[in-house]
C-alpha cells in the first residue's frame, strides 16, 4: 500500500503542475483510488509512479479522472424515486419552470432518470437538467445517453420499484449490445464540467441532487460544498444526498427541514 507521505507528495504535486486540489478529499479513500490506479498501470515504485504524473500531462489527467469517477446506476435506491415521483415533484410542478441540478454526475443514469420521472409527471417540458462533473471523461459519456445492454435488465427493475408504470423498453432504442435513450430526454439536459472543491455557484435552483460524492471528502470540504448548494439553492427548494451523507454538521438546522425518511432536505428560508 502507499505510504501516507508517498499520497502527500502526490497531492502537493499535482496541485503545484496542474492545479488540480485534492488535498481536502478522505485520505483513506483516495488512497485507496490511487493505489488500484498504481497497480493497474503497472509500477513498482513510487518515485517511478510520481515521474510519470510531473511529466505527462496527459497521464495526470487520466489518472485523475480515474480517481474521481464515481459508480452509478439508473434509479439507484427504488424507494428515494419513489419519493421524488410522489412527495417532491407535484410540489414543483407548481412551479412556472423547473431548474435541477445533478453535482457529481457521473456517467449520467441517474440525470436519464429524472428527464423519465420528470416526462412521466408531466414536467420535463418545463425543466432543464444542469448535470456537472470535474471528470471530462464520464460526462462525455452522460452526453450519448448510451449504457450497456448488459445492466438494463437491472435497470428496468429498479424503475419498477421506483413505482414506473410504462414499458421501460420505450425509452431507449438498443443495438449491438447498448442501450441508447430517447433524444427527447437529452434535449433537456445541459452538462458542463464543474469542481465542487474550487468552483462557484453559477445558478438558482429547486432540486440539487448530489448523490454519493461527499463521502469522499474530509469534513471542512464537505461544508464548503453543503455552503456551495445552499448559495445555488431557492427557498422551498430541495437538497438530496446519499444514504450516508447528512447536512446535519455542516449548516445550521433552522434553515432547513428534513423531508420524510429519505435524505432529502427542504431548504426553509
Amino acid at each position: 500500500m502507499i505510504e501516507d507521505i508517498e499520497l502527500e507528495t502526490l497531492i502537493n504535486d499535482v496541485y503545484e503542475y496542474y492545479g488540480f486540489d485534492f488535498g481536502s478529499y478522505s485520505r483513506a479513500s483516495l488512497k485507496r483510488r490511487v493505489y488500484r490506479v498504481y497497480q493497474l498501470d503497472g509500477f513498482k515504485h513510487f518515485h517511478d509512479f510520481l515521474s510519470r504524473v510531473r511529466t505527462d500531462a496527459e497521464y495526470c489527467r487520466r489518472m485523475i479522472d480515474e480517481i474521481t469517477v464515481n459508480v452509478t446506476e439508473m434509479f439507484r435506491d427504488p424507494s428515494f424515486y419513489l419519493t421524488l415521483r410522489k412527495e417532491i415533484l407535484p410540489l414543483l410542478g407548481t412551479k412556472p419552470f423547473i431548474r435541477i441540478w445533478h453535482a457529481g454526475c457521473s456517467t449520467g443514469e441517474e440525470v436519464y432518470s429524472m428527464a423519465i420521472l420528470l416526462y412521466e409527471a408531466g414536467l420535463l417540458h418545463k425543466s432543464l437538467l444542469y448535470a456537472t462533473d470535474v471528470n471530462a471523461s464520464v460526462l462525455e459519456t452522460a452526453k450519448s445517453g448510451i449504457f450497456p445492454l448488459r445492466m438494463i435488465k437491472d435497470y428496468a427493475d429498479n424503475y419498477r420499484d421506483s413505482g414506473g408504470q410504462e414499458d421501460f423498453s420505450n425509452y431507449y432504442i438498443a443495438n449491438y449490445g447498448y442501450a441508447k435513450f430517447n433524444q427527447n430526454l437529452a434535449e433537456k439536459m445541459v452538462y458542463s464540467q464543474h469542481n465542487l472543491v474550487s468552483d462557484t455557484s453559477f445558478n438558482e435552483f429547486d432540486l440539487i441532487l448530489c448523490r454519493n460524492v461527499l463521502i469522499y471528502f474530509d469534513n471542512n470540504l464537505q461544508k464548503r460544498v453543503v455552503k456551495l448548494f445552499d448559495d445555488s439553492l431557492a427557498v422551498l427548494g430541495f437538497l438530496a444526498l446519499g444514504t450516508k451523507e447528512t447536512i446535519k454538521y455542516s449548516i445550521s438546522q433552522s434553515k432547513y427541514k428534513q423531508f420524510d425518511k429519505e435524505k432529502i432536505w427542504r431548504k426553509i428560508k
